[in-house]
């Protein structure tokens, strides 16, 4: 049912100095910015490998200014949403239907203010048993598209490499990330020394990486962080620097074959973290 990990978003109160700041981790610029005139939102789009992030603001009155006005005001500028892209919506809701969820397909467009190119959508907002209280939807696009990701630069950022979500249910989260959504479940396993019970989804060529805490307070779900892939750790931290990003020394990740280094500046207080995969192995 679901086809990929289309695109993460952080909501923001300060649209420019966000992209501002994400033009320097990333290394290069949105590739589009827009405006949603029917829910009172603007946004900005990087595109990678394998998804892109949106930059997500209020603007005018509507619906969606509304929603991430209230977002902002209980945890300010945040790793807000994830969005599931399937290829067929219609067979979505049916499924979702069938598996006692009754679900409604919206659409919805964008006009880049650059060139006024336009894209359309189709979504399917999920409830509350889904969502898990995640601000998560699954989108089909329809028309149009981003420009493709072609950076050379081995010191920018190529693709995501993870998200992490924090659980208190791991086996609920199971029964709807595996079962409903028929994501592929690659990995499900309890780390004795952290006493968590760590799963990861695989799709895409990223993974969900989800990590259950029983003691966790909130039933809810929480989007915690992002590990971005680079070809080349070393120039990623060089070019970091010199931007005065705020970034950790280089070191070994806790998976073999990996380096790794932490942005602690500028990140929209999303937990941030760079990897390079000195072995080259997709999993």
């Amino acid at each position: 049912m679901i086809s990929s990990l289309d695109h993460l978003i952080i909501a923001v109160k300060d649209l420019q100095k966000a992209i501002h700041d994400y033009e320097k981790i990333f290394g290069f610029a949105p590739c589009w910015k827009g405006k949603h005139s029917e829910l009172g939102t603007r946004n900005a789009l990087f595109n990678f490998e394998n998804m892109y992030l949106e930059l997500l603001s209020p603007c005018d009155a509507g619906p969606g200014s509304d929603f991430i006005n209230s977002l902002i005001e209980d945890k300010g500028d945040h790793l807000a949403g994830i969005v599931l892209g399937t290829k067929n919506i219609e067979h979505a809701k049916e499924v979702l239907n069938n598996n006692g969820h009754r679900v409604e397909i919206t659409s919805g467009e964008a006009v880049n203010e650059k060139d006024e190119k336009i894209r359309r959508w189709k979504n399917i907002f999920l409830p509350d048993a889904l969502s898990r209280d995640l601000f998560v939807f699954v989108i089909e696009h329809t028309e149009g598209s981003l420009p493709k990701y072609e950076e050379q630069d081995t010191s920018k950022i190529r693709k995501l490499d993870h998200v992490v979500i924090n659980t208190k249910d791991a086996d609920d989260f199971i029964n709807i990330y595996r079962d409903v959504y028929k994501i592929r479940l690659a990995l499900d396993k309890t780390i004795e020394h952290w006493k968590r019970r760590m799963l990861f989804f695989r799709i895409n060529s990223t993974t969900i990486e989800v990590i259950e805490d029983k003691n966790k307070k909130e039933f809810s779900d929480e989007l915690w962080g992002l590990a971005w892939e680079v070809e080349s750790i070393d120039e990623a931290y060089k070019r970091l620097v010199n931007e005065d990003i705020e970034i950790t020394p280089i070191k070994e990740g806790l998976k073999k074959g990996t380096l790794v280094a932490t942005v602690k500046s500028q990140t929209c207080n999303v937990p941030t973290l760079l990897i390079e995969h000195t072995n080259k192995i997709e999993t």
